[in-house]
């Protein structure tokens, strides 16, 4: 499987191409608004903190309900700014391999790192999803989001998790990536929305936002509280 990309040639290697996440959420959800018409068989799934303001815009525009995916990187064990792979909600690992290699990372550091992402990732479902158990994926159109891919490690990650549940189709919409990561998570998924397309060697999800700050997890729930009202 290769995915279809579908970009916006007009914000191709722009830098702060978008006001902020929010305005970036509905020019996507203009690109994904064909699957407004068989609403009742997609699934939007998140990534918190930064995917979901992106996400709520598109489930308002879509009519659809906003779901939360939670995908954390893998810390580097002396950089925790920096990380070397992804692990999804349900376990789902995967590494950078050649960087993994360039670090000269041990198994047992693997997976010391790796145990404390499961642990961080469980906390983080019962703060943004309440425990509740994720929808199934079986026969649905899955729409993956978050604000940017830079390495797309943790979408990929995000990918082999939802393949497992048996969808019908898997999208990837992100308002900005590296031609990189559109190149990692391509074989994985059936279609890749992306208005900001980057092939510079530099490359900083940040970069594509005039108003760019991190999210605060109250910010975050405040959001998905406003989407459970969503008709």
């Amino acid at each position: 499987m290769t995915a279809k990309l579908i970009e916006d040639p007009t914000y191709r290697n722009r830098l702060f191409a978008f006001q902020d996440r929010v305005q970036a959420g509905r020019l996507l959800s203009e690109k994904l608004i064909r699957y407004a018409k068989n609403k009742e068989k997609v699934i939007l799934l998140a990534l918190p903190a930064g995917g979901i303001p992106v996400g709520f815009a598109v489930a308002k525009k879509l009519g659809v309900r906003l779901g939360v995916m939670v995908v954390r990187k893998i810390q580097i064990p002396w950089n925790t700014e920096a990380g070397f792979g992804a692990v999804a909600w349900d376990g789902e690992a995967v590494l950078n391999e050649p960087l993994v290699e360039q670090l000269g990372l041990t198994d047992e550091e693997i997976q010391e790192s790796i145990s404390k992402t499961k642990k961080t990732i469980q906390e983080r479902l019962r703060k943004f999803a309440g425990n509740k158990p994720m929808p199934a994926l079986k026969d649905k159109i899955v729409i993956l989001i978050d604000d940017g891919l830079a390495s797309g490690f943790t979408m990929l990650a995000a990918a082999r998790s939802a393949k497992k549940g048996a969808p019908e189709k898997i999208v990837v919409a992100v308002p900005t990536s590296s031609a990189g990561a559109i190149n990692l998570v391509e074989p994985e998924v059936d279609e890749i929305v992306c208005l900001n397309v980057r092939t510079a060697p530099s490359f900083a999800v940040a970069d594509a936002y005039k108003n760019w700050y991190d999210l605060a997890d109250e910010e975050v729930i405040g959001i998905l509280e406003k989407a459970e009202k969503l008709p």
